[in-house]
């Protein structure tokens, strides 16, 4: 049966390949999983181009586990040299835009969704979500159908690790900050330089340690990135703007770094989202531990994917490697997806029967 599901999850592959699925423009992607779902017997939802489904013995009464991945690509970059949605097999290497990221993760999620899909006596419910606008961290995917779903347990998020567990990711916020000075001639003592004041809190920005510091990342980080003040060589500068790239990690939430920040500084911060947060899930959680118990790593992840939108435990797991990632002439190995449905399908195991 699961070689069936792996020879199946690797010709859906290259399926979508073939059908051009830049973020906002999934809905063919999205209709082709659909159909595959429906041809299997599985009842889909849908809402714009995300579609998700649950096992066929759906019990309210148990806890529900996700599996989630996207089938939205980028756009192919300029140093591709074969069609990007030509979906051919060289040797053993799929080549196609998204194979690596992250339809390999995806078409192994839902063959792995298949295998547990008849079976009556699990011991969780499993949601399984193929989601849109993951590459551009959009408002109409995964977080669009979240309230949906209804409560989940735990999940696992589909992107190339190969197959090694990223139990926790880093979270990310970006701050637009403005000192506020005031204007006046430079040639005279007059005025109040917007600049002056804003390098006291960008030596604060560089030199402040958070106290919690995260086991699997260390401390956290914190980078200015971009300034912007002064309108004329004589004028003393009445504002200046500066922006800050904050990696939050698992020991704090956006929330509680954001009001460290505001407690320190003298300007005004403003996040432009507090949406994507860190996230984890204990090392000894049945689900990592059925990966480790299999040979597989655990590490924490630098990149930030969707599942910065969770509020639940969640590991980011899957085939493919994340260096192929949006390179041009993007390829996955062909037994990478066979490993995927397997990997996928015994690390559960252990979980839900």
């Amino acid at each position: 049966m699961i070689e069936k599901i792996q020879q199946e999850s690797l010709d859906l592959l290259r399926q979508l390949i073939r059908i051009q699925s830049f973020s906002k423009e999934e809905d063919q992607t999205a209709d082709l999983i659909a159909q595959f779902l429906e041809d299997k017997g599985v009842k889909i939802y849908r809402k714009l181009n995300n579609v998700w489904a649950y096992n066929q013995h759906f019990d309210p009464a148990k806890p529900t586990l996700l599996l989630n991945s996207h089938h939205d690509t980028v756009k192919p970059n300029s140093g591709y040299t074969r069609d990007p949605y030509d979906a051919a097999i060289e040797g053993d290497k799929l080549f196609g835009l998204g194979s690596n990221d992250a339809g390999g993760c995806l078409v192994s999620l839902i063959g792995t969704f298949l295998y547990f899909y008849p079976q009556s006596d699990l011991k969780y419910n499993i949601c399984l979500a193929a989601t849109a606008e993951e590459e551009i961290s959009g408002n109409n995917g995964l977080e669009l159908v979240l309230p949906d779903l209804g409560k989940l347990e735990f999940g696992i998020v589909g992107e190339p690790t190969e197959m090694n567990l990223a139990i926790a990711e880093r979270g990310l916020l970006v701050l637009d900050c403005v000192s506020h000075g005031k204007a006046g001639h430079a040639a005279r003592e007059e005025g109040e330089n917007a600049i002056y004041k804003a390098l006291k809190d960008i030596e604060w920005f560089r030199n402040y340690q958070f106290p919690k510091v995260s086991e699997v990342f260390g401390p956290l980080k914190m980078t200015v990135t971009i300034i912007n003040a002064g309108s004329q060589h004589n004028v003393v500068p009445a504002t200046c703007n500066f922006t800050v790239d904050v990696r939050v990690t698992d020991a704090y939430t956006n929330e509680e770094v954001l009001e460290i920040i505001r407690a320190n500084v003298g300007c005004d911060v403003t996040p432009r989202s507090i949406r994507l947060k860190p996230s984890s899930i204990d090392k000894d959680h049945p689900v990592v531990k059925a990966g480790v118990a299999l040979g597989r790593t655990t590490y924490g992840s630098p990149t930030t994917s969707d599942q910065a939108l969770l509020d639940i435990p969640s590991v980011k797991v899957g085939p493919g490697f994340s260096g192929r990632s949006h390179m041009a002439d993007e390829f996955i190995y062909v037994r990478e997806i066979a490993e995927g449905v397997a990997g996928y399908i015994n690390m559960l195991k252990p979980v839900v029967l």
